[in-house]
């Protein structure tokens, strides 16, 4: 027996540090509900969690986009269901203006209220979209992914020929009547592939944005498995982990008693 190197306390104090150690990762871990507390922990799992969390944060605004391009659609066609109403009066007062049975006193009557349709469809034409023009030539350019990857919206102008004409003619003879309401029916038939060509890009929209969902929904659990700790599995170490500290501490005094025996020796 020796009493300058107590070898068992050594090994007793070596183990209960260890089981200290571990508690307190375990009560880290509890605490924060994070499975990597430390890069120490899983070095090559965190750089993944940050990856995935980084590709989460792209598609969330990437969906924030494509929901307010689905709003900018929704505006146009908004307008241009008016405007399909307004055209549909258009061609009905030309036809009124061509009523032999009229005169050119009231077709002036007529083309009075055409004016003022044709001024409202001229006036929706500078509308915009929190500043960005709702009707013009130019193509939008969507951001509909994580990698900037982008669905392209042709532009819808008013100020076409085939609205302008509409818009610019008049009825006041049964003549130029007869005109407008060739015009009209152009316009018509345009504003009908508008509206249709819109329909197509809300489509196109809407099932990106569920796309979207889907992905951030499917890479934030895949982060979640890699980062988040299981809460009914850490529990169950903690207390091993609690236990083991206490039995080390009681073990570790009985170890420090040991080189006492000596004593029985020298007596």
């Amino acid at each position: 027996m020796v009493i300058n190197t107590n070898i068992q306390a050594q090994a007793a104090a070596r183990n209960l540090q260890s089981s200290t150690a571990a508690l307190s990762k375990s009560l880290s871990r509890l605490s924060s509900g994070s499975k990597i507390v430390d890069p120490a922990d899983d070095a090559a799992g965190l750089a993944v969690a940050s990856r995935l969390d980084a590709q989460v944060n792209r598609i969330s605004a990437a969906k924030s986009n494509v929901a307010n391009a689905i709003s900018f659609t929704q505006t146009q066609d908004g307008y241009l269901k008016k405007i399909a109403s307004a055209f549909d009066r258009m061609s009905e007062l030309s036809m009124l203006a061509q009523d032999v049975t009229k005169t050119d006193a009231d077709r002036s009557l007529y083309n009075a209220e055409y004016q003022q349709l044709g001024s409202y469809i001229t006036s929706a034409a500078s509308k915009d979209f929190n500043g960005v023009t709702l009707f013009s030539s130019a193509n939008l350019g969507v951001t509909i992914d994580s990698e900037g990857g982008t669905f392209t919206m042709s532009g819808i102008s008013l100020g076409v020929s085939a609205y302008t004409d509409a818009t610019g003619a008049n009825i006041s003879t049964a003549s130029l009547a007869a005109a407008a309401l060739i015009n009209v029916r152009t316009a018509i038939s345009q504003l009908a592939n508008d509206r249709s060509t819109i329909g197509a890009f809300q489509a196109r929209l809407n099932y990106t944005s569920d796309q979207l969902a889907i992905s951030k929904e499917n890479l934030t659990a895949a982060s979640s498995r890699i980062k988040d700790v299981d809460v009914a599995e850490e529990a169950t170490q903690y207390a091993r982990y609690n236990i083991l500290v206490q039995s080390g501490t009681a073990m570790l005094a009985q170890a420090n008693s040991i080189p006492q025996n000596v004593l029985k020796l020298l007596q």
